[in-house]
């Protein structure tokens, strides 16, 4: 068994030295930064340092519970959260299948990569370009003028950032997410498909008993993945697209954190609320994980 071993690290230590910098990056910024989670637990103080602030027990977890705010907070995450997931999330699948039927390699390229684009641009500059969208002067109200209807400063409206939040999170994500599933339906073997045309199978039929059965496993890993960051919605999107105006629908508990906890250096209470969010991210992966091996096969274990 050692000799085996020993022959495979021969073989394939090129892909070992490949992995050593993702590897060390999981261990310096996911690993290490876990023993920081005890001031969770204690009245953390920068002078005294993490050992010799005192334990205050559950303390920064009741504060948060009994806050006034939290329902409201607590709920928009949800909310937020579960539109992600809904509305976002399947998005990049329905573009994987459709850029699959695409036979013009130069178009197919041409398209991709017009979707990709948006993803490399961070969301101070994602949300600069929605705020001049529906500015006075934006397309949003010009179109509107075409249609007889008075300007309406819609960032600024509690109705309409939910939606917005939802659309913007697709033209920037959506194109970047077929990445994976476009290399999986590549992975397919194409012979599945020859038989199919000799059965007279229709596109529409090769993509729904093919395609999307052979894709469904992939989906659900990713799916996984996703609901372990059900409550992290991303803190810079929120944050650069919520006004004081719409706090009411769209104050998350990353941005309240910041607010209240970041910003008057409470770093206790802050360490609280994200282990608060990583442990129901940690049940609600365990919950659909088990869920989905009775639907397939599939599963993060």
């Amino acid at each position: 068994m050692k000799a085996f071993a020993n022959l495979r690290l021969k073989i394939y230590w090129p892909l070992y030295v490949m992995a050593i910098p993702g590897i060390a990056f999981l261990i310096v910024f996911k690993y290490i930064p876990l023993a920081g989670a005890v001031i969770a637990f204690k009245d953390y103080s920068v002078f005294k340092g993490i050992i010799d602030s005192p334990w205050v027990g559950m303390k920064h977890f009741e504060t948060l519970m009994q806050h006034p705010d939290f329902a409201r907070v607590f709920g928009n995450t949800l909310m937020l959260g579960f539109l992600k997931l809904a509305l976002v999330f399947p998005v990049p699948v329905l573009l994987a299948l459709m850029i699959n039927e695409i036979r013009k390699t130069a178009l197919k390229k041409g398209i991709q990569t017009a979707l990709y684009i948006p993803h490399f641009l961070s969301w101070v500059i994602v949300s600069g370009i929605v705020f001049d969208f529906f500015s006075l002067n934006g397309l949003f109200n010009i179109v509107l003028g075409w249609l007889g209807n008075e300007p309406l400063l819609a960032m600024q409206e509690s109705g309409y950032f939910r939606p917005i939040y939802v659309l913007s999170s697709i033209w920037r994500d959506a194109g970047w997410g077929t990445v994976v599933y476009i290399a999986a339906i590549s992975a397919i073997d194409p012979q599945l498909y020859e038989s199919a045309m000799m059965d007279g199978a229709s596109k529409f039929r090769q993509m729904r008993h093919i395609t999307f059965p052979l894709l469904l496993p992939t989906v659900l890993v990713l799916f996984l993945l996703e609901i372990g960051n059900f409550l992290d919605l991303g803190f810079d999107q929120v944050y650069n697209l919520i006004t004081p105006m719409t706090y009411s629908v769209g104050d998350i508990l990353d941005t309240y954190v910041f607010r209240t906890g970041i910003q008057q250096a409470q770093y206790s209470f802050a360490t609280a609320v994200g282990l608060f969010q990583s442990i129901i991210g940690l049940v609600m992966v365990y919950i659909f994980n088990r869920m989905s091996k009775k639907v397939s096969d599939g599963g993060l274990w």
